[in-house]
């Protein structure tokens, strides 16, 4: 409840997507670095949102592979994720006995979505009813040239 309130303290204005759509983060040594620490603490904390706010995951997750080296890209887009939690606070799931209870799972991939090193993110989610339960998001191992080969 706490985190709620700072949230809406904030003199921000409220945005309607945790990230831009189709950004791409590189690991660009142009932008200049930010604070390790600041930038963990950021990250930590919307790593403890997410338990109960699964549609900044996809953000989040993308962000917290940057925690080594973060620099100021970094660090505008996780403050434009906290900009999205400022307008959507009563976000958040919930469990309806009146839906039916039935268990769904979507899957969705990428190809060669990283524009580092080319490999390929896929995801999959599970649902009961008409809330998310669960989800993952990984990139594969290894590339190859076809799906043939794969």
């Amino acid at each position: 409840m706490e985190i709620l309130k700072r949230f809406e303290m904030m003199e921000c204005k409220a945005i309607h997507t945790p990230m831009a759509t189709n950004l791409k983060l590189l690991n660009d040594p142009s932008s200049k670095p930010v604070d390790v620490i600041v930038y963990r603490h950021i990250i930590g904390s919307l790593m403890y949102l997410m338990n109960t706010r699964p549609d900044i995951y996809f953000a989040v997750n993308t962000l917290s592979q940057y925690m080594v080296d973060p620099r100021r890209v970094h660090l505008i887009v996780a403050k434009h994720v906290m900009r999205y939690l400022k307008g959507t606070l009563d976000f958040g799931l919930s469990y309806s006995s009146e839906n039916e209870f039935r268990l769904f799972r979507f899957t969705d991939s990428d190809w060669s979505g990283s524009t580092t090193n080319r490999k390929r993110t896929s995801g999959c989610c599970f649902s009961l009813g008409s809330t998310m339960i669960s989800w993952l998001s990984r990139k594969q191992s290894s590339i190859s040239l076809s799906t043939v080969e794969a």
